[in-house]
């Protein structure tokens, strides 16, 4: 509990709980880019974490768990942030001063969550999110589940695409902030480390950014 009464330690729950994020997206992105190999390569990957239910369900908690983390411990540092210093700082030192990525956190943070409840009810849960939304085949109790024509079906509805790269795009940004922050948090302050991982936040971000935003426009234009 000391961990989230300190602003110490709401930063170290954070960074923690981002690594976990970041090793997922990393992952998921990495799996879902063998759709350029062929409905065969991603069909046969998802059957195979389909196949490994504890394993499948572990990851699942455990990121759930660290999202559930990251979110609260957000809000709270947001807090008192806000009640240290009710007034805003001016000038280039402050807010205008701060990187993009930097001044987009909060605001990234709210359409990330937004797009995580969306991303689960239209591919993972199969919910027609919008009226135009094809619904997803997610009943594996049948049998192998056409994992590429979800993907494909799921993006050929223009506004969802968009709204797809438009998360991607924050993403990114969130990614890059974040993992330089964190690795400061983690205890990085050797000037030449803290530029190497500057260097890396935002190889990261610009990497998964790509690679998903290839995907998105690979279902919007097969579909």
């Amino acid at each position: 509990m000391r961990l989230f009464q300190s602003t110490i330690g709401l930063k170290i729950l954070m960074a923690l709980s981002g690594l976990v994020g970041v090793g997922f997206v990393v992952g998921h992105m990495l799996g879902n880019l063998q759709i350029f190999l062929g409905p065969k390569a991603l069909n046969d990957y998802a059957a195979a974490l389909h196949g490994n239910a504890a394993l499948l369900w572990g990851a699942r908690v455990v990121l759930l768990g660290a999202i559930a983390v990251h979110v609260t411990t957000a809000l709270r540092l947001n807090k008192k942030a806000s009640n240290s210093r009710p007034v805003k700082y001016a000038g280039n030192g402050g807010w205008l001063g701060a990187s993009y990525a930097t001044r987009t956190m909060r605001q990234g943070g709210y359409i990330l969550l937004a797009f995580i409840i969306y991303h689960l009810l239209h591919l993972t849960w199969g919910a027609p999110v919008l009226p135009a939304d094809s619904v997803a085949n997610v009943d594996w109790s049948n049998g192998p589940v056409d994992v590429y024509k979800n993907v494909v079906g799921g993006f050929k509805f223009v506004p969802t695409a968009l709204f797809y790269i438009v998360a991607q795009v924050m993403l990114g940004l969130h990614l890059t902030h974040g993992i330089h922050s964190m690795s400061r948090t983690l205890g990085i302050s050797n000037p030449v480390w803290t530029e190497r991982a500057g260097k890396a936040a935002v190889a990261t971000g610009i990497g998964i950014t790509i690679g998903n935003v290839a995907i998105v426009l690979f279902g919007l234009i097969a579909g």
